[in-house]
């Protein structure tokens, strides 16, 4: 029979757990509701995400966890390469404690972060604080039409200062945050029969009440541009599913439990 302590052991290893199997993109709660969902690879991140292949438009929600108070996270598209330069990012962060998160838009070309117009049209941007200190992102974007795939980048980085995001840690994690996401074939969503979730009906891409076609838009403010992005890549989508997660801690736990018990 087991002892109380290895009985004791094992339910304290499963706490430790746990946390990581709750921990997916299908038990998150985001406001706007979306087609699919995939448990990013590194930086404890997430999307949320419609394609709508009738109007190329790709609806986002990017989920992810600051290290710090007031450091930053992002979501974007690189149109021409697999790399974080290059890339044309939505970035969020909380001015301070409690404040709603304000987001931005990047054009990627040095590690030198300053705003700047996007490649291809965007609307319906905004950034909203999850429990737990989880940053959103939402945002719809225009791909080309008929595009199978998008090279996604995605990154948690440096403190703001007077508003200016610093330069994201270079550990393994910060350098591995980019992969494919496929939009067509059978590894693929299905496409949304209408509108993407969060675009405005009856409204061009790239355009908000009040914005200004063309320019950047400052900090929570929806932007557009009128040049239409490029998108392609590699072949294969970087999704981690939810079922092999819990899979393998479930394994886990039963194969410590067996170890204490028996």
């Amino acid at each position: 029979m087991a002892s109380t302590s290895s009985l004791l052991l094992v339910l304290a290893v499963a706490c430790f757990i746990s946390p990581a199997i709750s921990q997916t993109c299908s038990t998150q709660n985001v406001s706007t509701s979306f087609d699919s969902c995939m448990d990013l690879p590194v930086l404890d991140s997430y999307l949320h995400y419609t394609y709508d292949a009738a109007n190329s438009s790709l609806s986002v929600a990017f989920v992810a966890t600051p290290p710090r108070s007031g450091d930053w996270v992002a979501w974007g598209i690189n149109p021409t390469g697999t790399r974080m330069l290059g890339s044309q990012a939505f970035l969020a962060y909380s001015p301070r404690a409690g404040a709603r998160p304000m987001v931005d838009t990047y054009n990627i070309s040095s590690y030198n972060l300053t705003p700047g117009r996007l490649t291809f049209d965007f609307w319906n941007v905004r950034a909203e604080s999850m429990p737990g200190n989880l940053i959103v992102i939402y945002a719809s974007v225009k791909v080309p039409m008929g595009a199978n795939s998008v090279n996604q980048v995605w990154q948690i980085g440096g403190n703001v200062t007077n508003g200016r995001p610093g330069v994201h840690p270079m550990t393994p994690a910060n350098m591995a945050s980019t992969r494919v996401l496929r939009l067509t074939g059978s590894d693929a969503p299905s496409s949304a029969p209408g509108s993407a979730p969060g675009s405005a009906p009856g409204s061009a891409p790239g355009s908000a009440p009040g914005s200004v076609p063309g320019s950047a838009q400052g900090p929570t403010t929806p932007g557009a541009s009128t040049t239409p992005g490029q998108a392609g890549g590699p072949e294969n989508a970087g999704s981690m599913s939810t079922s092999v997660n819990f899979g393998v801690n479930f394994g886990i736990l039963v194969m410590l439990a067996t170890i204490f018990i028996f």
